[in-house]
């Protein structure tokens, strides 16, 4: 991994000062890209394709989108591109059991939920409450009828035991330092530092490890987290394909299955420099043994 250069290091600082744009999610449960942003674009509004997600839209500007009536009626979710394309990674079909494993208020579960047309089982973990309550009117929205919200005491609780070699796909959004979302919450700068960083890496790692024990054999498990940072990010991938039982999917490989254009090699990173996106990682393991 080569190291940034300074000019590299100056435009990520800038476009991490500049503010995030909005992006929205057309569900397509309920909707066709196409024709939501027609509608939109006949009503005036400054709003066009997302490049890389192929359910995202992006609005020039700010409007009030939660007052919308395709908002109101679950054909519009507020969610990031980069966001949106961990639930294309993690390539979810009808009829299987999947898990978001750390869930938070389930825009990616939704995604998720959305891909498998509203059929199999989608578990939605958190040991957070009040995320999980945020989750509801979305999912009520939505329209879907196969997600399961479910709090956990922690990634070792007995109800993530319950489904070890049981499921089809697992995504871990994983807790982090969340320095890749700095144009949102510029203050994290302050509140991050190398201890508290060695400390989010420790539980990243045994996240990982307990959402790895639920799936099947051939199984896909996507690591995510929306840092910048090798420690949070390859380190921890490196240290679960060490462990053995995975192999590395190259996310390169799934973009161009997807016709997607966007090469960022084996792994997922996204920038705000030069994504336009919130700053992101995220790789693709499958279980042996499929």
């Amino acid at each position: 991994q080569p190291a940034m250069s300074d000019a590299d290091i100056l435009a990520l600082g800038r476009a991490l000062q500049q503010p995030a744009p909005l992006d929205v999610r057309v569900n397509a449960h309920k909707a066709s890209r196409d024709a939501v942003l027609a509608q939109l674009q006949a009503e005036g509004l400054a709003v066009e394709a997302t490049p890389y997600s192929p359910w995202g839209l992006r609005f020039k500007d700010h409007p009030a989108i939660n007052r919308h009536p395709l908002f109101l009626d679950g054909s519009l979710e507020v969610q990031d591109e980069g966001s949106q394309l961990l639930a294309l990674l993690l390539g979810a079909r009808r009829g299987e059991m999947v898990c978001d494993f750390c869930a938070g208020a389930g825009g990616k579960t939704l995604a998720i939920g959305a891909m498998m047309a509203s059929s199999g089982r989608l578990y939605a973990f958190d040991v957070a409450e009040k995320r999980l309550a945020n989750l509801k009117p979305r999912l009520a929205r939505s329209g879907l009828s196969n997600v399961m919200p479910q709090l956990i005491a922690s990634e070792n609780d007995t109800r993530v035991k319950r489904l070890a070699g049981k499921l089809d796909r697992v995504l871990v959004d994983a807790p982090c330092s969340g320095l890749g979302t700095l144009r949102r919450n510029p203050d994290l700068k302050f509140r991050q530092s190398p201890e508290s960083v060695a400390e989010l890496t420790q539980k990243q790692a045994s996240i990982l490890r307990a959402a790895a024990k639920l799936l099947k054999p051939g199984g896909r498990l996507v690591y995510a987290t929306c840092s910048l940072l090798p420690a949070e990010n390859e380190a921890i991938v490196d240290g679960a394909l060490a462990q053995g039982g995975f192999s590395l999917l190259p996310v390169n490989e799934l973009l161009a299955q997807n016709k997607i254009g966007l090469d960022t090699g084996a792994m997922l990173k996204l920038s705000p420099a030069v994504h336009g996106t919130d700053g992101f990682f995220a790789a693709v393991l499958v279980k042996a043994g499929g």
